[in-house]
């Protein structure tokens, strides 16, 4: 079988792999040079802990095993079982984080809730106050700025010549059953076309799937220059808890109607998330925004409030920012669905819309295309 992947993101990628994994043939088209869009501008979190049971948790946990797997053959992309934290200080926040402990599916997130100083025998750079944390042991992370160059690197060593990767192509036309055409003039056919663009869902995209029950979603995020020292673990605030539906419960309704967000994390959709990178610098975010037509510019309230944030858990000053930057990504306008796949022309679908689970699930998204294509 001959397989086109049009989008070079991770979501695309992940794609390419399984096919080629399953020993097809794989052209691979980016519009960019090298991907650019959401799969770069994120924190590499392979997160489970604020799943959504059912599906979403299946296809978050599924696809953490296939990270493990693929990162251990290829230790470019930096997976590390890394686990998270999410230090709570009041009683209303210790009370959502006692509440998720008791989900059925606690366990196969490896939720545990520590007190403060079991949570810094983990992590010990959490120097600052906190009562508590919630510990979530399946939780991990990989390098994203780097893991599409690694990943076809791996392709093009693994697939012995079946696997091309062409940057600089944007396609504009299918031209026919597993066919398309890009802007060089270039028709490429196959026996199947997956369109993988990301928040890309414009053009072509729009003239195939008019209807698309996808929205676009902006976020702002940061990143410093070296901790000096290891940060062990992810950090999440309280405020994550108001974000993913695994924190959903009575609790939490007493801690929405009881303690409120300050001004800017609420103006901004706001929550904490911070990941290490491998050089030791922090990637911290982040907020969202919905409305179109977003701001072309990035505003300096919500860095602020991060920075406070992160300090009052590390108990020290942040090294300083060395970078800022706003992304976007696609997202199923029902959020409870993991993923929107679709097929818009014969042997051409469309797989979009996993909003921040992206980097999380792509593999298991991918698993399960090639699985429902019979590839």
């Amino acid at each position: 079988m001959r397989v086109i992947v049009v989008g070079g993101g991770v979501v695309g990628t992940m794609h390419a792999w399984q096919a080629v994994e399953r020993g097809h043939e794989v052209v691979q088209i980016e519009r960019e040079a090298e991907a650019r869009g959401a799969s770069l501008r994120n924190f590499g979190q392979i997160w489970i802990s604020g799943r959504a049971g059912g599906e979403e948790l299946a296809t978050a946990l599924r696809a953490r095993e296939l990270w493990e797997r693929i990162g251990a053959e290829v230790p470019g992309l930096g997976f590390r079982a890394n686990g998270s934290l999410t230090p709570v200080r009041t009683a209303r926040e210790y009370a959502v984080a006692e509440a998720a402990l008791g989900r059925p599916d606690s366990a196969a997130r490896g939720y545990a809730l520590l007190g403060a100083e079991e949570a810094r025998r983990i992590n010990p750079a959490l120097r600052g106050a906190f009562e508590a944390a919630l510990w979530c042991e399946r939780d991990a992370a990989v390098e994203p700025r780097t893991a599409q160059l690694h990943l076809r690197n791996a392709l093009m060593a693994r697939a012995g010549g079946r696997y091309t990767f062409l940057p600089g192509r944007e396609v504009r036309e299918v031209t026919g059953p597993g066919a398309v055409r890009d802007d060089h003039g270039d028709v490429h056919r196959g026996d199947v076309v997956v369109l993988a663009t990301g928040a890309w869902l414009s053009g072509l995209v729009r003239e195939l799937a008019p209807d698309l029950p996808v929205r676009r979603v902006r976020l702002q995020m940061m990143q410093t220059a070296p901790l000096g020292e290891e940060l062990t673990t992810s950090v999440a605030d309280a405020d994550s808890f108001r974000y993913y539906p695994a924190y959903r419960s009575a609790a939490l309704d007493e801690l929405n109607a009881g303690q409120a967000q300050t001004a800017v994390a609420a103006a901004h959709k706001m929550q904490l998330l911070m990941v290490q990178r491998r050089d030791g610098g922090l990637t911290i975010g982040d907020t969202h925004e919905y409305e179109h037509p977003f701001a072309f510019d990035t505003v300096e309230d919500p860095y602020e409030h991060l920075t406070e944030v992160v300090e009052s858990f590390l108990g020290r000053p942040l090294p300083k920012t060395r970078h800022r930057w706003a992304g976007v990504y696609a997202q199923c306008t029902d959020t409870t669905r993991v993923v929107h796949r679709q097929q818009v022309a014969d042997d051409v679908w469309l797989v979009t819309g996993p909003g921040g689970r992206g980097m999380t699930c792509s593999p298991a998204i991918a698993e399960t295309t090639a699985n429902e294509l019979g590839w």
